[in-house]
């Protein structure tokens, strides 16, 4: 009996986890979300070559499933070595797999957004969106996702035209909103965070030891913000919303001499590398990035040159950072209507 006292707790443990899962299943089935059970599972004894396992909690294919890190990957969150890929657990439906993920933005990939600033849209097109200095922008607006960039930039004297740089970033959805920023730095040093989280308007400190990530759960949504290194870069997970990777860059001197920025000495222009990943974006969705998301989407920039230019700043400009509202955008909220009109300023 005493040998079978940890399958005995095992098994209490699953039916209890199960009967949550089932809970929140219930609780999202009329909103319009992605497969909600891809993170729903428990963490096992390591493998004996010490790769991480889990089993799947939530109902349907992967129930019960066990899953085992690749030995590319073996763990969930490499200490070690940072910059190397990570396991991803999914126990969806359409996958029940664990894979190997890099846990930084690739400024290449789909979704991302870089330098200043580049996009590569959802069709894989690569584009500039030069914004404005000192405004703020919707990236994406659909019925229940929101997403702002603030821009911070530079005018050498002689341009046209600024500089320009996402410094924040505001995700907006159900009643909350989180904003990533990059602090304003003088002197840039990779040991010194310069990323700030905020959560409804309240800052938030991430650890950096454990599981070295901060957590909101409720009855609808987990929201996770991870770190993928020491300082200066995260991972955000909005369930059924999206993923974004987040890394706090500086312009380096090298850089600054040669695209000729005229960087002020006391500011390091500290900003934003990024790459979305998301789910269940509708048909219509909006945005500077959002609407390359669409079905059948023709991109209007001039494929082929070396800074294809995306236009309609006019259509996208927002309040404030915290606002859901352009001429185009489509944030609609739990209640139906853009509530959230945030008048907070960072």
């Amino acid at each position: 009996m005493e040998g079978g006292k940890p399958l005995i707790l095992m098994a209490i443990l699953v039916v209890m986890v199960s009967l949550g899962a089932s809970m929140v299943q219930g609780a999202t089935n009329n909103m319009k979300t992605s497969d909600p059970n891809s993170t729903k599972y428990v963490m096992l004894h390591k493998s004996s070559s010490g790769r991480e396992r889990a089993l799947c909690v939530a109902f349907g294919k992967c129930h019960l499933k066990k899953l085992t890190c690749p030995a590319q990957c073996p763990e969930r969150k490499p200490k070690k070595n940072k910059k190397q890929k990570g396991c991803f657990i999914d126990c969806s439906s359409s996958n029940c797999e664990a894979t190997c993920k890099y846990r930084k933005p690739n400024c290449k990939g789909y979704g991302s957004l870089c330098y200043d600033p580049r996009f590569v849209g959802g069709d894989g097109v690569m584009f500039y969106f030069h914004g404005a200095t000192g405004g703020n922008f919707a990236l994406v607006s659909d019925d229940n996702l929101h997403i702002n960039a603030h821009f911070i930039g530079t005018r050498p004297e002689g341009r046209t035209r600024d500089f320009t740089w996402v410094q924040a970033l505001a995700v907006i959805f159900d009643n909350h909103t989180l904003v990533v920023k990059a602090k304003r730095v003088s002197r840039w040093d990779d040991n010194v965070d310069a990323l700030n989280v905020i959560w409804d308007n309240e800052a938030v400190q991430v650890p950096t030891d454990g599981e070295a990530e901060w957590r909101h759960e409720d009855l609808d949504r987990t929201v996770i913000v991870e770190r993928t290194d020491d300082t200066n870069s995260v991972r955000v997970t909005v369930s059924g919303l999206l993923e974004m990777d987040v890394r706090v860059r500086p312009i380096g001197e090298k850089e600054n001499q040669v695209h000729n920025y005229q960087i002020p000495k006391d500011d390091a222009f500290a900003h934003l590398e990024t790459q979305f990943r998301f789910s269940n974006l509708s048909d219509l969705v909006e945005g500077v990035l959002g609407k390359t998301y669409r079905p059948n989407y023709v991109s209007p920039v001039k494929v082929g040159v070396p800074m294809p230019m995306m236009g309609g700043e006019d259509k996208y400009q927002t309040p404030s950072l915290l606002s859901p509202l352009c001429k185009v955008c489509r944030f609609k909220g739990p209640t139906g209507y853009a509530s959230v009109a945030g008048v907070a300023q960072y």
